[in-house]
């Protein structure tokens, strides 16, 4: 963006609020961690009046062009509003398609999130604000990114106090008037000027740097050189469940993430307790100097405070109320409560309307209970049953339905809660819950959807198949691949797995495609397949298509693949060296509906004659050419589904339709030949060509059907091929008649025939043996 600040009138280079946020070396350190925990890459801090906004010391990552000593008017940035109240400014997204803020000289700054937190000195005073600017929309309104900007604003407050009352003392600059930087650079004077306990430290655990308050703090705590962990103590989640320790604030830390206000108990060695709140944040890369440099190695902030008596109690829980309080109002959960003795219930308006109930209503464990599904009823009651047993863990969570007292209207009711017991007696239980009828109705929608896609899937004698780009695994196969590749779909599962069946001439293209999709393309290719199965060579035309996630990127695709090898259609490849006589016969098939692809000579064909699609090949040959029979005979041994009418003259040679026949073609018609005539005879072809190809698809079938069965149906089906009755295969296979009986039953579904001529017929398509042990 690099728009430059437009000073109304510029300060002068040695400022004394310039000099004063100058001279605090810990500034850079707490820019670098808010650019890294807002990810707006633009941090300062600002002396703000009510004409000037004033950059006193500036992180750009954004290339916003905003530097040091550049000033604004006051009225183009929301953090006048944070220095006239004293209150955060917290801005996610001015909207949609608006920018916000100006320069001083009208131009657009161009801001879509900001964050401003007033800089309080110990007067009261207003000295400006700490704040982030990102060109983007961004999630500034989280608990954990207000814990920091509070922290590191009164932290330049505490130092701006501290200026002040030291004026007139010499302090120690550089050339251009900034403070001389600290030993250790500025995160470690950051983190030994922060007023509660701090602490650096690296990936295996090492200290790296701590401050005073942070050693006098853990001065009594189990020997544990990281705050939080180790034995003795014993972090809490917000519910009161344990934290697992892969959750603690210094693991996440090294992870990158931001936890704030963790609580800990921590028991020494002489029994005492003490309760702390650990913040832990990453450390910024390359922040630490004089022998402390971080490099490419994580490292973890630790803040840790100290809980005393009554006072932290009290503030702990009016910051869980308050968190509790912005999750009700935010996702319309409805607290409620409960006494197991009385059966009375505390209920608000929310919870009381979920029951189809006014807000006035009454309500008790009988009203309740009465206006549960009848169906759910019972696993309601068995979740009470089990919350109010002091053997358990009190926990109760379930989902259910409610039809409405008043209005008749069905809900989903969601709800979890636990019971509080003392002296083994359930006293009072306090819960949430939540109306997720809107959920269910999608989950019931998205459960159809799915169901009807797997059953189009299984049904479907196309292949149907999708793909996770990234991880390049197939993530799902239907099963229509038995059929077509010849392989179950558990033996395709990856991209590459499904590479190595295409054909090596269009492996390639297939290839190309995949790429083509993932930059959001259609594509429809036909290509070749080798059958894992038996090697025969299938055309497979497939629809690639690009699949997108709800952020709009692709990270899946998938496609609808065809097997067309038996679809001859209207293909008519035309062999013949006059153009003449080639546009007389493309003038007369053309219009009988065929598709035409002309060749000069035989060569041309046989050069292209595998990637071809099925059809019939018209060959015009005269006795001088004996080239073109050769052409006829190795398409005949490829054993390519392109039956080969021969046309010529003869010139008097009455072998040369024979020698065309035994050569491999289908039919030959001498020179000159009758328009109906060569029509009949390319029909025929074709007809013929189909047949082949149904046959093929029949055996195929077969082939698969027969693998389908286990080894004992297998020799019970070679028994009834030999002619065997139930009694005679049980003896030969030591089985019961009603055994074999059973096994010939799975035989028959198997296979898909109801009589055993049917299943003689497709045993021998299958090349299936009768047994000789009858």
């Amino acid at each position: 963006m690099n728009v430059p600040a437009i000073s109304l009138d510029a300060p002068p280079p040695h400022s004394p609020d310039l000099l004063a946020v100058g001279e605090i070396a810990a500034v850079p350190a707490m820019l670098d961690i808010i650019c890294h925990a807002t990810g707006v890459g633009f941090a300062a801090v600002v002396r703000v009046t009510e004409e000037r906004w004033l950059a006193c010391r500036v992180r750009d990552e954004a290339s916003l062009g905003i530097r040091a000593g550049d000033v604004l008017r006051a009225d183009t940035m929301p953090c006048r509003d944070a220095w006239q109240k004293g209150e955060p400014v917290i801005i996610n997204d001015v909207g949609a398609g608006e920018r916000a803020g100006t320069t001083s000289a009208g131009r657009p700054f161009g801001f879509r999130s900001y964050i401003s937190f007033p800089i309080v000195t110990s007067d009261g005073a207003v000295f400006g604000t700490l704040c982030a600017i990102g060109v983007q929309p961004a999630r500034l309104d989280s608990p954990d990114i207000a814990h920091i900007f509070r922290q590191f604003a009164a932290l330049i407050g505490t130092h701006l106090d501290a200026r002040r009352q030291s004026a007139g003392v010499d302090h120690p600059r550089e050339k251009d008037g900034t403070a001389a930087p600290a030993q250790g650079g500025p995160l470690a004077t950051l983190i030994e000027h922060l007023p509660v306990g701090a602490g650096l430290f690296g990936p295996d655990g090492q200290v790296l740097l701590v401050n005073p308050a942070l050693r006098n703090l853990v001065r009594r705590t189990p020997p544990s050189s990281i705050p939080g962990e180790g034995p003795g103590w014993t972090g809490y989640a917000a519910d009161g469940a344990i934290l697992d320790p892969q959750r603690h604030p210094f693991p996440r830390a090294l992870q990158g993430d931001i936890v704030s206000g963790a609580r800990f108990l921590c028991r020494s060695d002489d029994g005492t307790e003490q309760w702390f709140r650990i913040t832990g944040l990453p450390a910024p890369a390359g922040a630490v100097g004089d022998g402390l440099r971080i490099a490419s190695a994580p490292a973890a902030l630790l803040l840790v405070e100290a809980e005393h008596g009554s006072n932290g109690a009290e503030h702990a829980l009016q910051r869980s109320e308050a968190r509790l309080q912005a999750a009700v109002e935010l996702v319309g959960l409805s607290p409620y409560g409960w006494d197991p003795a009385t059966g009375a219930l505390e209920w608000d308006a929310r919870l009381k309307a979920m029951w189809g109930l006014p807000a006035d209503a009454h309500v008790d464990q009988a009203v309740w209970l009465s206006a549960i599904h009848p169906e759910d009823r019972p696993r309601v009651e068995a979740a009470v049953t089990r919350c109010c047993d002091p053997a358990g863990d009190g926990v109760y969570k379930i989902d259910y339905r409610v039809i409405g007292i008043e209005d008749g209207v069905e809900r989903w009711v969601s709800t979890h809660g636990r019971t509080q017991f003392e002296n083994g007696r359930p006293i009072r239980f306090v819960g949430v819950a939540l109306d997720i009828t809107e959920r269910k109705r999608d989950e019931a929608v998205s459960r159809a959807r799915a169901e009807r896609f797997r059953q189009f899937a299984e049904h479907s004698a196309n292949v149907l198949w999708l793909a996770n780009l990234k991880s390049r695994r197939l993530t799902y196969l239907s099963p229509a691949v038995r059929h077509v590749w010849g392989v179950p779909p558990e033996r395709l599962t990856s991209i590459e797995d499904w590479l190595d069946t295409i054909h090596p001439d269009d492996r390639d293209s297939v290839e190309r495609a995949v790429e083509r999709v993932g930059s959001g393309d259609v594509v429809v290719l036909e290509y070749r397949i080798l059958r894992p199965s038996d090697g025969i060579v299938r055309r497979i035309r497939d629809t690639f298509f690009p699949i997108r996630g709800e952020e709009g990127g692709i990270r899946h695709v998938g496609g609808i693949a065809a097997d067309v090898t038996g679809r001859t259609g209207t293909r008519i490849y035309v062999v013949d060296r006059d153009a003449e006589s080639r546009q007389k016969l493309l003038a007369l098939l053309h219009p009988a509906g065929y598709e035409v692809q002309l060749f000069e000579s035989p060569a041309a064909l046989a050069e292209v004659a595998e990637s071809l699609q099925p059809g019939c090949v018209i060959l015009d040959l005269e006795a001088a050419e004996p080239d073109g029979l050769t052409v006829a005979r190795a398409l005949k041994v490829g054993r390519l589904a392109l039956p080969v009418l021969v046309v010529g003259r003869s010139h008097g040679d009455v072998g040369f339709g024979v020698r065309a026949m035994k050569a491999g073609a289908v039919d030959y018609l001498e020179k000159p030949w009758q328009p109906s005539a060569l029509l009949t005879a390319v029909s025929a072809a074709l007809a013929e060509l189909r047949t082949d190809n149904e046959r093929s698809q029949a055996r195929d079938d077969a082939k698969q059907r027969i693998g389908a069965l286990s080894a004992r149906e297998r020799e019970v089906l070679e028994g009834l091929l030999a002619g065997g009755t139930n009694k005679s295969i049980g003896r030969a296979l030591g089985l019961s008649p009603r055994t074999v009986e059973i096994h010939r039953a799975h035989v028959m579904e198997t296979l898909g025939v109801r009589t055993l001529p049917e299943a003689v017929l497709m045993a021998a398509k299958a090349g299936v043996q009768p047994t000789d042990a009858l």
